[in-house]
C-alpha cells in the first residue's frame, strides 16, 4: 500500500462538504492552534457553536478568480500515511474543478445530504468519477443526525448510489453514515449508529489502495525539452531529451521508437539532476520508472523535439490524426460541430477541428441522447481531426497519453477535458 493517498471531495451545495473537510483536518490535528482560536472567536461572535466550515474558508478565497480550472489542495498526515486533499467547490457551475481534482485522485469522497438523497449533481460527480476511472469512491451520507440516525434512510441512499455506480462502471463504492458537524464516523466511531459496522472515514482512507502502479505498463516518455549545451567543454556533443516518464520503465540499452517520426533506436544513457544544498550535479542512472523526471540520451541522432514521444519498440501505439473521445465540456461557450480549437496532448499542442458530436450523457437515465452541441458541464462523445499526428493510447490503457485538453486558440482558456475512447468505446 502506498504511504501517500490522493483524495478529492465532491458534493452539491449545502451538503456539508466544507464542514466535513474542516472536521477531518481538525480531528487529524492538521490545523494550527492559532487558526482554531480564530475560528472559535468568529463562531462565538456569530452566536453559534464551533463552525468547522470556517477552517476551509481561507482556501475558498484563493479559488474561482476567473481561472477556468483551479483546485485548492491541503496536505495532512496521520501516523499511518500522508494525504493530499483536492478541495473542490460544490456549485454546479464549478463541476470543472471536480474534473481537475478527481483526475489524479485515488479516492473521491462524494457527499450526499441524508435529508435530500441523490441529486443531479450527485449523478454528475459519479459520472466524472466513472469516466476518470477513479479506483475508489466513498459515499459520505452526511447529516445523518438530522434524520435521527435512521438506518433505512442510509440504506436507501447507499442502494441508489450503488445502482448508479454499477451503470457507470465504478467497481468500488463504500458508504459511510456521517455527521460532519457532530463528528460521527469521521475520525471517531459513533455510538449513535450501532447498525453500521464498517470503518470510519479516516480508517477507510488510511487503508485504501492507491492507483495501479504504472511502472509495469508500456513505456511512454513525452519529450518536454531538448538539451544541447552550447559549450566547448566535454558537453559540446551532448544531446539529451528531458521529460517525465508517463508510464513504464526505461533502461539503458532498451530498444525504443521515437514518435511521430517512427524511427527506431536504443537508449544510450539516462541522466538525472541531483540537487544538494550547495550544488547541482548530473548523475547517470541505469533506469528510470514512471513518475521520474530524467534526461534520456539516444544512440542515434534523430529528429526529436518537444512533443515527440519515446515509446517501447515492442509496444508502440503508433500515431493518429483522428480521435473518438469523451469530453467534459467546461466552458460557458457551447461546443458545436466545426469548431476549431487547440488540443493539448502530453507535450504536444496542435490545431483540431470537431467533426462530429455523437451524443451527450443524460444524467437522469445515464443513457446517451442526441445532441447538436455541448453546453457547460455536459459530458459528451465527439470526433476530432487533428493537424499533427499524436502518439495516443485509449484512456482505458493509459491515463496520461489517453487524455487531453481542448483550448481556445484566441484567449487560451481551457474548454474541455477529454479522454480518448477505445476503437469501439462507449460513452461510459
Amino acid at each position: 500500500m502506498s504511504t501517500l493517498l490522493r483524495l478529492a471531495t465532491a458534493g452539491s451545495v449545502d451538503d456539508g462538504k466544507s464542514t466535513l473537510v474542516g472536521r477531518l483536518l481538525h480531528d487529524c490535528k492538521a490545523i494550527l492552534a492559532d487558526q482554531i482560536a480564530h475560528v472559535q472567536t468568529v463562531s462565538e461572535a456569530r452566536g453559534g457553536d464551533f463552525d468547522f466550515a470556517l477552517l476551509t474558508d481561507g482556501l475558498r478565497a484563493e479559488r474561482e478568480q476567473g481561472i477556468t480550472i483551479d483546485v485548492a489542495y491541503r496536505y495532512f498526515a496521520t501516523d499511518k500515511r500522508s494525504f493530499i486533499l483536492a478541495d473542490c467547490p460544490g456549485h454546479v457551475q464549478y463541476t470543472r474543478n471536480t474534473v481537475t481534482g478527481a483526475s489524479t485522485a485515488d479516492v473521491v469522497i462524494i457527499l450526499v445530504d441524508a435529508r435530500h438523497g441523490v441529486l443531479e449533481q450527485t449523478r454528475r460527480h459519479l459520472a466524472v468519477a466513472g469516466l476518470l476511472r477513479v479506483p475508489h469512491v466513498v459515499l459520505a451520507v452526511n447529516k445523518i443526525d438530522l434524520v435521527g440516525y435512521d438506518e433505512a434512510v442510509f440504506t436507501g441512499i447507499a442502494k441508489d448510489v450503488t445502482q448508479l455506480a454499477d451503470q457507470l462502471g465504478i467497481a468500488d463504492v463504500h458508504a459511510i453514515p456521517v455527521s460532519a458537524l457532530v463528528g460521527d464516523n469521521v475520525v471517531e466511531r459513533s455510538a449513535e449508529t450501532p447498525w453500521y459496522d464498517g470503518p470510519t472515514l479516516l480508517q477507510y482512507l488510511e487503508n485504501a489502495n492507491g492507483r495501479t502502479d504504472t511502472s509495469r505498463e508500456a513505456l511512454r516518455f513525452p519529450v518536454q525539452y531538448v538539451i544541447r549545451p552550447q559549450t566547448d567543454d566535454e558537453y559540446r556533443d551532448y544531446r539529451g531529451y528531458t521529460g517525465t516518464v508517463a508510464s513504464g520503465t526505461v533502461s539503458v540499452g532498451d530498444q525504443v521508437v521515437v514518435l511521430p517520426a517512427g524511427r527506431r533506436t536504443s537508449v544510450a544513457g539516462i541522466d538525472k539532476a541531483v540537487v544538494t544544498a550547495t550544488s547541482t550535479a548530473v548523475a547517470e542512472r541505469p533506469s528510470a520508472v514512471a513518475g521520474e523526471a530524467v534526461t534520456v540520451r539516444l544512440a542515434d541522432d534523430l529528429d526529436v523535439a518537444r512533443g515527440s514521444v519515446i515509446v517501447a519498440a515492442e509496444s508502440s501505439p503508433g500515431t493518429r490524426r483522428e480521435l473518438a473521445a469523451t469530453v467534459c465540456w467546461l466552458s460557458d461557450r457551447p461546443l458545436t460541430v466545426g469548431a476549431r480549437l487547440l488540443i493539448k496532448h502530453t507535450t504536444t499542442t496542435a490545431q483540431a477541428i470537431v467533426t462530429k458530436i455523437n451524443g451527450a450523457l443524460d444524467l437522469d437515465t445515464l443513457g446517451v441522447i442526441d445532441a447538436a452541441g455541448l453546453d457547460l458541464n455536459d459530458i459528451g462523445k465527439v470526433q476530432l481531426k487533428v493537424a499533427a499526428p499524436l502518439a495516443a493510447d485509449p484512456y482505458s490503457s493509459n491515463a496520461i497519453t489517453g487524455s487531453f485538453l481542448l483550448i481556445d486558440a484566441h484567449d487560451g482558456w481551457t474548454l474541455a477535458a477529454g479522454m480518448i475512447d477505445d476503437e469501439e468505446g462507449e460513452l461510459l
